[in-house]
């Protein structure tokens, strides 16, 4: 039975549209997708292999391109490269081996390798046949793993397996011996033929190095390093460190590519949808797919953090930032991860459309996603986190831009100080909304925010401390402080304009409390110099320099006679102080 989904989606933008493509009409509907910095590939359910470029100037030679000088802000397009044919059957699954300049597609199930720009031949690997799954090690940033090579039953069982296949020569061309001499190295892969689960490696012939692209597609083989029982049905498998987590439509199930034993982590009842894994890489854990539901496991297969409810079982999952990313019926829906919360929702096409592919940029700095429907694909980039709070705070959403900036904070992604700078222009925001109390409680919460901030909102320029006001616009989303007065009267103003337009029919971001209530002039007038005494005493407590505490205690005593609190003058006055008496009489009688 489905989880049952009733969280309201958020209003964050953290993605937006960068680019699309149309597939070309000779090509069937594309059924695999893979990401890899600027460039995408596609594998259709005919047995092609597209290649295509985010920047239609590096469409002729795109691997030739620095991609740190690539700004993904500009893109606009996508340009086809060329193509190639790996079978006749669908490309199921495709890995970009980026530091070698090498592709690794799985097809009729054999494995073919082709080099990143597709001008090589295809190279086909004749001795893994009957392939029905595959997955790539990953290693985790923090955690230890094994090197298979260095295994010694490993590699005895896997001599064994290479002697059937040809008398004591590995079956790709590789000898036993010089397993030995050597350590595991970054590409190595997990494959599923009938019911044995395969460990495989690939290697690099003696004349294939990093700089010789041109020739290391015809020198890449692969070393079986160990073989173990398995099972029918896998559809899809994930590997990291030293466990390998398989799905069926029974369920999920770990192995350690160690012992070879195996564990049930969970079984799914027959009504479930089919299985789907995927590997969060800022983490390094693992998704599991149970219906609608997202469990996210440790490398020991172990439970961790809450689990994610999605509207619907999605056809496909990826990862942006600190956010899962399904797709499913022409929308992608992207979730944060610890608050489980769905926090944007983008449509991409019609409902029904068919099955969607989400892929996540594995080789890049995680800024771009691209979903795939079986004739278009469509590419997304993140929104960096300044302009997401930048925007919610335009939609006047200031709750939701502060629970972005402290999740940003705890998660490392933001500093101390650009919360402290977020809190102090939601409370311009909010003051100048005419909503002072909230205004003035995210002013204490900033300590960017200065006491002389506020000078000019109870003096008019210029007075004896107007060189001490810093000059901060911040985002320049608010209009420059002005006295309490003229932000009343602006504000009222401003509700009046809102509550005509929204009478012909023009939606307006006004408070609605504010249009369907409007309040009176003296009673915001009374609350806004009552929270801006507050926050003067509040700042008072501080160490400040004797100019600027001369200011906060001249105001102070000059907003305490505005509201005619005689004992809190009396208060003020009777402690120790630095009002400046001119001043003050001079106030005091332009008050009267």
């Amino acid at each position: 039975m489905m989880a049952k989904h009733e969280q309201k989606p958020k209003l964050r933008t953290a993605v937006e549209p960068l680019a699309h493509f149309d597939l070309p009409i000779p090509h069937h509907s594309i059924c695999s997708f893979s990401l890899s910095r600027s460039l995408l590939y596609l594998g259709t359910h005919n047995g092609s292999l597209l290649l295509l470029s985010l920047d239609s100037d590096y469409s002729h030679d795109p691997s030739s391109i620095p991609i740190e000088t690539i700004s993904y802000s500009m893109c606009r397009r996508i340009s086809f490269v060329r193509d190639v044919s790996m079978g006749e059957s669908a490309v199921e699954a495709i890995f970009v081996l980026v530091e070698i300049g090498l592709v690794v597609v799985l097809c009729d199930g054999f494995l073919f390798f082709v080099d990143s720009c597709l001008v090589q031949p295809v190279k086909k690997v004749g001795f893994l046949k009957g392939i029905s799954a595959i997955a790539r090690r990953f290693r985790g940033s923090q955690t230890e793993s094994t090197d298979l090579t260095e295994d010694a039953t490993s590699f005895l069982k896997g001599q064994r397996i290479l002697e059937k296949l040809g008398g004591g020569v590995r079956g790709n061309g590789v000898r036993a011996k010089e397993l030995d001499q050597r350590h595991e190295g970054n590409y190595v892969f997990a494959v599923v033929v009938g019911k044995k689960l395969m460990l495989v490696e690939l290697v690099l012939g003696s004349r294939a190095g990093s700089s010789d692209r041109d020739i290391i597609g015809a020198n890449a083989s692969f070393v079986i390093l160990r073989e173990m029982q398995c099972f029918d049905g896998v559809r899809t498998m994930v590997w990291l460190d030293d466990s390998i987590i398989v799905g069926t439509s029974n369920g999920y199930t770990l192995f350690s590519c160690i012992t070879g034993q195996s564990g049930v982590i969970f079984s799914l009842p027959d009504s479930s949808s089919r299985p789907l894994l995927k590997l969060l890489w800022r983490e390094w854990r693992v998704l599991l797919l149970v219906d609608n539901v997202g469990v996210i496991v440790d490398a020991h297969g172990q439970p961790v953090g809450g689990s994610l409810v999605f509207r619907r079982a999605p056809d496909s999952i990826g990862e942006l930032s600190s956010y899962v990313v399904v797709a499913r019926d022409g929308k992608m829906e992207l979730y944060h991860k610890k608050s489980g919360n769905c926090i944007q929702t983008v449509t991409f096409g019609a409902e029904g459309v068919g099955p969607c592919v989400v892929v996540d940029d594995e080789n890049g700095n995680g800024e771009l996603v691209a979903v795939a429907m079986p004739k278009k694909i469509v590419c997304y980039r993140k929104v960096p986190f300044e302009e997401q709070i930048k925007d919610l705070l335009r939609k006047k959403n200031f709750k939701e831009a502060i629970s972005l900036v402290e999740e940003l904070e705890c998660e490392g992604e933001m500093s101390k100080e650009m919360l402290s700078f977020v809190h102090a222009q939601v409370g311009y925001l909010l003051l100048f909304d005419l909503h002072f109390e909230e205004a003035v409680d995210h002013f204490l919460q900033s300590e960017k925010m200065q006491p002389s901030e506020v000078f000019p909102f109870i003096m008019r320029d210029p007075n004896r401390w107007s060189l001490l006001v810093p000059r901060n616009r911040y985002w320049g989303l608010h209009p420059p402080p002005a006295p309490l007065e003229d932000v009343v009267d602006n504000g009222l103003l401003a509700i009046q304009r809102a509550i005509f337009l929204r009478k012909a029919g023009i939606e307006t971001v006004l408070d609605e409390h504010f249009l369907s209530n409007p309040p009176n002039r003296a009673e915001l007038l009374e609350s806004a110099i009552k929270n801006i005494i507050r926050y003067l005493e509040v700042s008072r407590t501080k160490n400040l320099t004797s100019s600027v505490r001369e200011g906060v205690d001249t105001l102070l005593m000059y907003l305490y006679r505005a509201l005619n609190q005689v004992d809190s003058m009396e208060k003020l006055a009777s402690t120790e102080n630095y009002c400046v008496v001119v001043c003050l009489t001079y106030l005091c009688l332009f008050l009267s």
